[in-house]
């Protein structure tokens, strides 16, 4: 990739700053939850419409996809989630959400960008729109893929199970990106695993209610529940291999309406994350023999009940296509691009290329003011000072984020577009 031609598609990036922001500000203030992202969707495929894009909508549910051709030449698309989060913004931001929605169950949540999905479409049509007004100094077809319900782990899924395929030609690589808390203006890759796989786990427990004054009469799920508990601790401490990562965290227990009555179930919720399948398969086998031994202790009259969701597939960038990006990232951002090690949390985006048949690599984005962040960093503070991802604090500053997400995007395709 040269660097006149790079500079070609982001020489207008000043030209579009206003704009962009403005777009990013109103996106953030109108936060849509999973599947339901009508009005997200409305606004891209207006804009993607607008710069001559063949424009897909509804695809998989909510989801929208641009397809820019230009001449002979790879095929690179880009994907963006737009999906929030039954999250209370506290950021005191003057675009700050004030946003309700009715959630899959029923119930009336609040909903904030709180995971920073609306950087990644104000970057991918910001993008989408450079490209499209500087088609001379590329050749080739760009994708811009805005994937609904990434936080219901199913977006992805759901938009390759309608029809996906049918609507744009066969990529060559597929690309991602995601803001996190990091310094903004800098640009991480990482090769092999970068993203955990993740599994959560639903677990009923039965006991024998009774009157909370007759414990003798009962089986009480609630102590039963405590025993699975404590003793799921030593899951990842005593049963994984040391410097293995795994996580297992016990994330919800219900049992009970009352003081006085002991109940005749509990439901315990579970997440699994790890960066191999074959250490997901070892705490699944563990938690259900630690489960049925602790129900079997208890005189459990019924067996426990498992139930799996949420499931999100490990990413495991592809180390060609990693090493490109990074060399561009390298070349357009200097010392601000680098390495940012595996990142603990998880991602449905690469259920799209892995039924494309496609190579992919996923990057993060730093969105935190950098003078915050190297004084939190001083302090040994970043964990207490710096919100991260799903905080109702999250708030990635607007620059130089968004000039840095976009040029990314830019760049990373540029790797492949031209050549």
């Amino acid at each position: 990739m040269s660097a006149p031609r790079t500079q070609a598609v982001l020489g207008a990036q000043a030209a579009i700053r206003d704009w962009q922001e403005s777009f990013y500000r109103d996106l953030h203030a109108h936060p849509e939850l999973g599947h339901q992202e009508e009005r997200t969707a409305g606004r891209v495929a207006a804009e993607l419409r607008d710069l001559g894009l063949e424009v897909h909508e509804h695809v998989g549910s909510t989801g929208v996809v641009g397809v820019l051709p230009n001449g002979d030449g790879p095929v690179v698309l880009m994907r963006a989630d737009m999906d929030a989060l039954p999250v209370a913004e506290a950021t005191g931001l003057p675009y700050a959400s004030t946003a309700r929605a009715t959630d899959a169950g029923g119930q009336d949540v609040p909903v904030m960008h709180a995971c920073g999905h609306d950087v990644h479409v104000a970057c991918l049509v910001g993008a989408a729109r450079l490209l499209a007004g500087s088609r001379s100094a590329w050749s080739g077809t760009f994708i811009a893929l805005f994937q609904p319900a990434e936080e219901l782990a199913d977006g992805a899924r759901a938009m390759v199970d309608g029809g996906l395929a049918s609507l744009i030609p066969t990529p060559d690589v597929a690309l991602a990106q995601h803001v996190l808390a990091y310094p903004a203006g800098t640009v991480g890759t990482h090769p092999g695993p970068f993203l955990s796989l993740a599994e959560s786990v639903r677990i009923t427990v039965h006991g024998r209610g009774s009157h909370g004054s007759m414990p003798h009469l009962s089986v009480d799920p609630a102590v039963l529940a405590a025993m699975i508990v404590v003793r799921l601790q030593t899951v990842v401490a005593r049963e994984m291999t040391p410097g293995e990562f795994a996580v297992l965290t016990v994330g919800r227990i219900a049992v009970g309406t009352k003081s006085n009555i002991i109940d005749d179930h509990a439901v315990l919720e579970l997440n699994l994350r790890a960066y191999s399948d074959a250490a997901r398969t070892r705490m699944r086998a563990a938690i259900e023999r630690i489960v049925r031994s602790e129900c079997a202790a208890s005189g459990s009259p019924k067996e426990p009940e498992f139930e799996s969701y949420d499931r999100y597939p490990l990413t495991d960038n592809d180390v060609a296509v990693t090493a490109r990006v990074a060399e561009a990232f390298r070349a357009h951002f200097g010392q601000a691009a680098g390495d940012f090690g595996r990142q603990t949390a998880s991602e449905d985006f690469t259920d799209i290329p892995t039924a494309l048949g496609v190579p992919y690599t996923y990057w993060a984005l730093g969105g935190i003011d950098a003078d915050l962040y190297e004084a939190a960093a001083a302090r040994g503070a970043v964990s207490e000072d710096i919100p991260g991802n799903h905080s109702p604090r999250f708030a990635p500053v607007v620059q130089p984020t968004l000039e840095t997400g976009t040029a990314a995007v830019v760049v990373a395709a540029l790797a492949w577009l031209g050549t």
